[in-house]
């Protein structure tokens, strides 16, 4: 369970990884940064995404501090895609918001409670 909630975590952070890309391509090509700064955005999310991605590697290998990241980072996701149905995108919310879900039921299922309690040592 747990395993599988780093590697949807690690893939999180890549996508954070790209966004940041991706925004700092656009202001470096001209976009318009009057209403949005696309270099102050996509410093966010690289800082984030390396530590989602941080996180899922943390959980992959079996380190129990990847957990807390994980959790942290998909409950902020729940919300979001909330706001995203709020902008008439339901396919992405729902996506979005199916995904952080699982994540979080896979980080609080039995198993990975046990895990995490130190009671599988």
């Amino acid at each position: 369970m747990v395993r599988y909630a780093g590697f949807v975590a690690a893939a999180e952070g890549v996508v954070a990884l790209v966004v940041a890309v991706v925004l700092v391509v656009r202001a470096l090509s001209g976009a318009d940064q009057h209403i949005v700064n696309g270099y102050g955005t996509a410093g966010w999310f690289a800082v984030m995404g390396a530590a989602v991605l941080a996180a899922g590697w943390g959980l992959i290998t079996g380190r129990r501090w990847g957990r807390g990241i994980a959790i942290f980072a998909n409950l902020l996701l729940v919300p979001v895609a909330w706001y995203i149905v709020a902008a008439h995108q339901p396919v992405y919310a729902v996506a979005l918001g199916g995904v952080a879900i699982a994540v979080l039921v896979l980080l609080f299922s039995p198993p990975a409670l046990r895990w995490a309690s130190g009671a599988q040592d």
